[in-house]
């Protein structure tokens, strides 16, 4: 039987998503708490990696049991998992369900506050500047345009392509947060960041919007900006087809 977990996490103390050797992950949590339910090692796919330090309102892992599942797993693994990971719901799915090739978009969502605050700082991006917000908007828009984004991606990515549709790209403001929201079918290593350093650096006028156009046409990441940290990025959903979990 095949079951996906619908988690959530502050991934301030953690190496990354995915597992790692000799470094603290999300998934190697999971697999702990899983393994003293389940009483035998359970091994789990992810749906989306996200980098050291980034949360997520949202994320997916499957796995196979061979035993029914009930819901009263969620308290049990809660209970064993640490304080910043959260599992929210059991789904059973069919045997041939994948979490992470099944899904049809991701949405990211970035925090940026400019006037100091204690309670943002591990959650948010600290910038105290002043940002010409029309030309940061106007970027978003732009992105729409273009499918590949191979200079918003790390090196040496073992990806065969760098084709990425841009659902939605947006600048708003949420009370004392400037936020940047982005849906995709696919992300690539670094693209969210690097979209969101750069389009920094266009708000505080270190280069235009035609420079910005230019850095995405010219397929080169070391054009890009990828300097913005880890807390203020959240993966907020996942979205699966319709009708795929009924």
């Amino acid at each position: 039987m095949r079951y996906f977990l619908e988690v959530s996490y502050l991934g301030t103390a953690y190496s990354g998503f995915q597992t790692q050797h000799n470094a603290n992950t999300i998934q190697a949590e999971v697999e702990k708490a899983l393994k003293v339910f389940c009483k035998q090692d359970i091994k789990i796919t992810g749906s989306s990696r996200t980098d050291a330090g980034v949360h997520a309102f949202q994320n997916y892992f499957h796995f196979d049991f061979e035993d029914e599942l009930s819901s009263a797993i969620i308290y049990n693994l809660n209970s064993l998992l640490p304080d910043d990971i959260t599992i929210k719901e059991l789904k059973k799915v069919n045997k041939e369900a994948h979490c992470r090739f099944d899904a049809i978009s991701r949405e990211y969502k970035y925090f940026i506050y400019n006037t100091k605050n204690a309670f943002l700082r591990d959650r948010a991006f600290y910038y105290p500047y002043k940002l010409d917000f029309d030309s940061m908007k106007t970027a978003a828009s732009i992105l729409k345009e273009y499918s590949d984004f191979t200079s918003f991606s790390k090196k040496h990515t073992q990806v065969k392509s760098f084709q990425c549709k841009i659902i939605q790209s947006e600048w708003e403001i949420e009370k004392e947060l400037i936020v940047y929201k982005i849906k995709a079918n696919r992300f690539l290593r670094g693209m969210v960041r690097a979209l969101v350093g750069t389009m920094l650096r266009l708000g505080r006028g270190k280069i235009t919007v035609e420079d910005f156009r230019k850095i995405i046409e010219d397929h080169d990441c070391a054009l890009a900006s990828f300097g913005v940290p880890p807390q203020g990025l959240f993966l907020v959903s996942v979205e699966y087809p319709q009708g795929y979990f009924s």
